[in-house]
């Protein structure tokens, strides 16, 4: 968080809990910074509002652990997220959701899983979360293109800026502060300025050893613990 450029509010697009060893105290700090949320399927998963037949054994595992783990107060909290898309009146032109505006649960990878809602979405920019994938989808009415940020080292804090186009349709992912799925390691999260259309991707590394060492205090998965080395 103290690498965070300043901003007037935090929006959290899903997947809170569910891997990690400490759900409780990532529910209070979520909700220490803001209001804006879309639950995950990660959440739902966690918080017995989805059947765990659609997840692997170790998510489903990780899963169940979260539910018990969790305090009463906290599993309620999770129980009542809202379902995206959601939108806020300071900046009616823009929505969230986890995986897409078409279906709450959809893994938008490529370009050609963005297109239908990009084309069908009820905003020009929408901002989504679920694959953990850090960049961004566009398309108008004669190009489409997609774009992923590109970064100099791998263990330092950066930022990169992605101006958005006039007459464009945006599909925005910020990445994953705890669990990127893009090869790198360090915390993943956007910052959008409104005023001048600019998403700023951020990457920053965080203590990987203190939250490998409390999954595997914990005794989930040990695989749970050795991938977040990698970012995968």
């Amino acid at each position: 968080m103290a690498a965070a450029p300043p901003h007037d509010m935090v929006v959290n697009l899903g997947d809170i809990v569910g891997y990690g060893a400490s759900p409780n105290e990532v529910i209070e700090c979520a909700r220490s910074l803001g209001h804006i949320f879309v639950r995950g399927n990660h959440d739902k998963a966690a918080s017995g509002a989805m059947d765990l037949k659609d997840f692997n054994p170790i998510a489903g595992l990780a899963a169940l652990w979260t539910r018990d783990t969790l305090t009463p107060q906290n599993l309620k909290w999770l129980q009542g997220l809202p379902h995206g898309p959601i939108q806020t009146g300071e900046l009616p032109a823009l929505q969230f959701v986890h995986g897409s505006p078409v279906d709450e649960d959809e893994y938008v990878v490529t370009l050609r899983d963005a297109i239908e809602p990009l084309l069908t979405a009820s905003t020009p920019l929408t901002f989504f979360g679920h694959t953990h994938l850090q960049g961004s989808f566009c398309t108008n009415s004669v190009a489409s293109d997609y774009y992923r940020p590109q970064y100099n080292t791998v263990g330092q804090s950066e930022t990169t800026e992605f101006p958005l186009k006039e007459n464009m349709r945006y599909m925005v992912n910020p990445g994953s502060v705890g669990q990127p799925r893009d090869g790198d390691w360090r915390a993943a999260f956007a910052v959008f300025d409104s005023d001048a259309r600019i998403v700023t991707f951020c990457r920053v590394p965080y203590n990987l050893k203190q939250a490998q060492d409390r999954i595997m205090a914990a005794n989930l998965p040990q695989r749970l613990a050795t991938r977040l080395a990698a970012g995968r």
